[in-house]
């Protein structure tokens, strides 16, 4: 599913790879579906930024250690959770300007 969504949306080619947890047969928030980013690209945690579509990823990706963007494309309130992302915004402009690009 993952691979068709990549393919269909016309950004395959901004992809070196998909990373999904079907890989190790769990689920987010287990800190071994996190694990798999720093497995696959082979960098520290704080070398990765996990941008979350949900307010609960971003939280579960940050007490995992990574740096973290909730992309809050539904405008939802902040959920009330032990950590928050690093930054949050609505859309992908957003994104890039956090990232100064």
């Amino acid at each position: 599913m993952l691979e068709a969504n990549i393919k269909n949306s016309a950004l395959g080619d901004l992809f070196e790879q998909a990373i999904s947890t079907d890989q190790v047969k769990t689920y987010k928030p287990d800190p071994r579906a996190y694990a798999l980013g720093v497995d696959a690209l082979k960098l520290k945690k704080e070398e990765i930024l996990f941008v979350a579509f949900a307010g609960w990823d971003a939280a579960g990706a940050k007490s995992f250690g990574y740096p973290t963007y909730w992309m809050n494309r539904m405008n939802l309130p902040q959920e009330e959770l032990s950590t928050i992302p690093d930054a949050m915004g609505s859309g992908m402009a957003d994104l890039m300007s956090f990232l100064h690009l």
